[in-house]
């Protein structure tokens, strides 16, 4: 049977007092690419928001990669985000450290000590998104694709069960976005980790079509396709 890495049921997403989303249900399974689709302002943000941790689970059931989303608190997240990668459409890489550095940064916040250890980490995940030979480069030296491949490699350092992905194409041109999604699906299927990707592109889920789940009127839509949007 596959491992279940998302499994909401029954939830009701606010923010604030506000409800955002009511009667969520979803299940993302282990080595599984979801895309999650919708207009601005229907609740994507705020779904991806749970399932990190970000904002509290009140109403339903929830656990992500293992973790109960009910009785997460404000020392339990941290472990939760160990077992998660978060890909960001603007990167968010830190401009005044080399690409190695930004990475062990993210190693050191996450309880890692050993440099050597830390060192083949970081050599491994650079390996694995293409860029082997960059880690001494400044972000401002790199090309947004190669920014974001960084985020990926960022996203890829405590070997996650699950890739939230945030418009990762979204400030990219059409070659450099295909070589990001095909990055992606390669890492998925690779890493087993499941990827959820926030996205308003049809061009990239036309090209790499997958099960899509989408939310509108403050609801969720499981299995839409493209005539849905």
């Amino acid at each position: 049977m596959a491992e279940k890495i998302v499994d909401l049921a029954n939830v009701n997403i606010y923010q604030g007092s506000n409800l955002i989303l009511e009667s969520v249900n979803i299940t993302v399974n282990k080595g599984e690419f979801v895309y999650l689709v919708g207009k601005t302002g229907t609740g994507k943000s705020s779904l991806l928001k749970t399932l990190y941790g970000d904002l509290p689970l009140t109403e339903g059931e929830g656990t992500v990669a293992g973790y109960n989303l009910r009785h997460m608190d404000w020392k339990k997240v941290p472990f939760l985000r160990r077992n998660l990668g978060v890909v960001f459409q603007d990167f968010q890489l830190l401009t005044d450290r080399n690409v190695n550095e930004n990475l062990k940064f993210v190693l050191r916040a996450t309880g890692w000590k050993d440099d050597k250890l830390m060192d083949e980490k970081i050599s491994d995940v650079l390996d694995k998104v293409g860029l082997k030979s960059k880690g001494f480069k400044m972000p401002f030296e790199m090309s947004g694709g190669e920014q974001q491949r960084v985020d990926i490699a960022r996203a890829l350092l405590n070997s996650p069960k699950l890739i939230l992905a945030d418009e990762p194409t979204g400030n990219l041109d059409p070659e450099t976005s295909d070589e990001i999604m095909q990055l992606l699906v390669r890492l998925g299927r690779d890493y087993g980790s499941a990827i959820i990707m926030a996205t308003h592109d049809y061009i990239v889920i036309k090209k790499f079509p997958a099960r899509m789940i989408k939310t509108e009127r403050g609801r969720v839509e499981d299995n839409a396709t493209i005539s849905m949007l």
